[in-house]
């Protein structure tokens, strides 16, 4: 009878352990809105986070900032289904106070700065100081940057400041909703400006390299969980382990610094 007994207990132990494991049919998909500057470091990290944790990721492109449908911003506003938001710091903390995105899981990623390219096989002109940078960009027949952040620092503070003159604001051109490097592979720009984690990805292009210190401007990259996600725990737990020791290599390789890691 003893024997019985303990044998049913085992079952029913076994069966309790089953039920709590996920099966493939019951892991939650994550919906994850990615600006460009960190597409690559999510790109990066998602199949060894989707194989490790069992969490399945669904990575949309969505710019943070500007007028176009698919912006972060804009697909919330519209009550777009979502987990994740992946975008600039500075953009990220408008949603928060707009109440679209959680403030306590919200998290710095990687640092970008901006970098110059031209179309693949052309020359790389030298813009390691400011007076070669500034030289180029007056003898360039067609300059592109980008509606993101970094383009608005370009048009609005750099370019304004380097005193290039009339002529160049009739060749230098904002790109909306498309990466700045196709644009240059087309050969529709000279040369084009963008984060360096934007341009990596783009085929058809050589960077040139990052402008010079003393015109840089760092974008931070941050994340946080969408207000009204339905899978918070899982969406928090992305963002932990994008911001841990595990995911340095995938986004430096994606074009970002990483963030120094506190030690516990």
């Amino acid at each position: 009878m003893l024997k019985t007994l303990s044998c049913t207990a085992l079952l029913v132990a076994t069966f309790a352990c089953s039920a709590a494991e996920p099966t493939p049919d019951q892991a939650p998909t994550l919906t994850v809105l990615s600006s460009g500057g960190i597409m690559g470091a999510i790109r990066n990290v998602a199949p060894a986070y989707e194989h490790t944790y069992g969490v399945k990721l669904n990575v949309l492109a969505a710019p943070s900032m500007g007028q176009t449908p698919q912006a972060i911003p804009n697909r919330l506003q519209r009550g777009e289904p979502a987990d994740v938001v992946l975008m600039v710091g500075s953009a990220l903390d408008k949603l928060v106070t707009d109440g679209k995105a959680d403030k306590a899981s919200r998290i710095d990623l990687g640092k970008s700065f901006i970098a110059m390219a031209v179309r693949k096989g052309e020359p790389k002109p030298a813009i390691g100081t400011m007076g070669e940078l500034r030289q180029v960009l007056l003898d360039s027949p067609s300059v592109a940057y980008s509606d993101s952040a970094s383009g608005v620092y370009l048009s609005k503070t750099l370019f304004p400041s380097m005193n290039l003159g009339e002529g160049f604001t009739h060749k230098a051109h904002m790109i909306p909703a498309e990466p700045v490097g196709k644009v240059v592979a087309r050969g529709q720009a000279a040369i084009g400006f963008q984060q360096l984690s934007e341009l990596k990805p783009v085929a058809g292009i050589d960077i040139v390299g990052l402008i010079p210190a003393e015109g840089q401007k760092m974008t931070m990259y941050s994340g946080a969980v969408v207000a009204n996600s339905q899978h918070r725990a899982a969406a928090q737990a992305l963002l932990d382990y994008m911001a841990s020791a595990q995911a340095d290599a995938a986004i430096e390789k994606s074009g970002l610094t990483p963030l120094p890691h506190t030690a516990h």
